[in-house]
């Protein structure tokens, strides 16, 4: 986490960059002042669509110091989990709607030393994290529907601030402000200060930041630090 973002971390997605230069693209990535490389392993069941294989995942991780972020978009959790287990990810998050035994799957990989989240779709409701919270160090809110980043017309669901704030508002409650929440789908400069303003902890940066297609990623990047401060000036000024 950088000394300018102080309370927010930044995530550069994977399946945003040229996936036939993968290594190039993540030596560049090393590079940057950012936290963590967010990876989205997707089935082609949970979703339409299969952006990166685990072979891929297992190559990259020993040519990169940063810790690696996976979203788990899949139906089989547990080969998906063992697998990510064995590469050695810090991070990973599976979707409650398609997990079948969530307190099982927490407690694997808890045991096994790795940084345990929740992902939800845009309309699931947050009480289905009621019995999940003791467990969790961190939730992924989707704000656009699982696996359909790549399509040109869809967009950030309208609800999105203030679905970051309910959730940071239902973790307050039950004593869980330790509780991070991170931010996956259509993150722009635009949106990243009312984002962060309503409670955003991590960010999975893609085209709409910094990998947007009018600047370098270090201009990119520099433009995101800024929106971010101006996120947590919010954050402080409205008390969240």
């Amino acid at each position: 986490m950088t000394e300018q973002d102080t309370a927010v971390a930044l995530a550069p997605s994977l399946i945003c960059v040229d996936q036939c230069r993968l290594a190039r693209e993540v030596k560049a990535l090393d590079t940057l002042n950012v936290d963590f490389l967010h990876v989205d392993l997707i089935d082609g069941h949970f979703s339409p669509s299969m952006p990166l294989g685990i072979e891929a995942v297992r190559q990259l991780k020993p040519r990169t110091d940063l810790p690696f972020d996976v979203h788990l978009m899949v139906t089989e959790h547990d080969f998906f989990i063992d697998e990510m287990i064995d590469i050695g990810v810090e991070r990973l998050c599976f979707h409650y709607e398609s997990a079948g035994h969530v307190d099982r799957l927490l407690e694997k990989l808890h045991g096994s030393g790795i940084c345990s989240g929740i992902a939800l779709k845009p309309a699931t409701p947050l009480r289905v994290l009621e019995y999940c919270l003791d467990r969790i160090d961190y939730v992924l809110l989707m704000l656009i529907n699982p696996g359909f980043a790549g399509h040109p017309g869809v967009t950030q669901v309208p609800y999105a601030r203030q679905r970051v704030a309910e959730c940071r508002k239902f973790l307050d409650e039950r004593g869980f402000d330790e509780v991070a929440i991170e931010i996956d789908g259509r993150v722009s400069f635009a949106n990243i200060p009312d984002l962060v303003g309503a409670g955003a902890d991590v960010l999975v940066a893609g085209t709409q930041s910094l990998f947007h297609r009018d600047g370098s990623l270090e201009e990119n990047l520099a433009t995101m630090h800024c929106a971010v401060a101006k996120g947590l000036q919010l954050r402080k000024r409205e008390g969240s």
